[in-house]
């Protein structure tokens, strides 16, 4: 027989458990953080999450998050528009930002294909970054895709989507491990990495 906490104790647990990257001892200890937390932390955790919900969207341009469309990494005037990082989430986004290496534009995928969870080329932005694409001032399409399979498969979609437009399909050179996100990437490496990009 399995052993729970009653009420809104394991609910807390239960809740804080089915977020990514936590797991069942995580979540108890931050739901027993969360008991023994001021009336005002506890308030300002629950307005951080209603506000996040009520003003947070995605830009109506490439994907990002913001509070209003378009981000301002598209409103930006000094961003390079002849060139396009497509990525598949949006937290990735700012692991490019960190390196201070690129200047122009992004597209967010929303996720890569993988027929495993059901998630296919329809299930993803590109009908999107192909409306982009048939501006003029894009020249260059980076694919800045997880070194994993799922990343891979949809590098090598998108490659083959791309390349008959006419427009420079490249990828993030070697430097990544194989099998982990570009969220956890130092800023060196993935530096580099987008530095020495080469043709998909």
């Amino acid at each position: 027989m399995a052993l729970a906490y009653d009420g809104a104790i394991q609910r807390l647990i239960d809740a804080f458990s089915a977020l990514p990257g936590i797991g069942p001892k995580g979540a108890q200890r931050i739901a027993f953080h969360m008991l023994s937390a001021s009336d005002e932390e506890a308030s300002q955790l629950v307005d951080a999450i209603t506000e996040v919900k009520a003003k947070v969207r995605f830009c109506d341009v490439c994907g990002n998050v913001c509070e209003s469309s378009p981000c301002p990494i598209c409103a930006d005037p000094r961003r390079d528009r002849s060139v396009i990082c497509v990525v598949e989430e949006a937290k990735d986004v700012m692991s490019v930002e960190r390196t201070r290496e690129y200047r122009g534009l992004y597209h967010v995928l929303g996720g890569a294909i993988n027929p495993m969870a059901n998630v296919g080329p329809a299930d993803l932005n590109i009908p999107k970054l192909l409306d982009r694409l048939k501006s003029a001032e894009v020249q260059e399409v980076i694919l800045a895709l997880d070194p994993n399979i799922e990343g891979e498969a949809t590098t090598t979609y998108m490659s083959r989507l791309l390349g008959p437009l006419g427009i420079r399909v490249t990828r993030l050179a070697s430097g990544l491990p194989v099998g982990s996100d570009l969220e956890y990437a130092d800023e060196i490496t993935l530096g580099r990495a987008l530095a020495g990009r080469r043709d998909a």
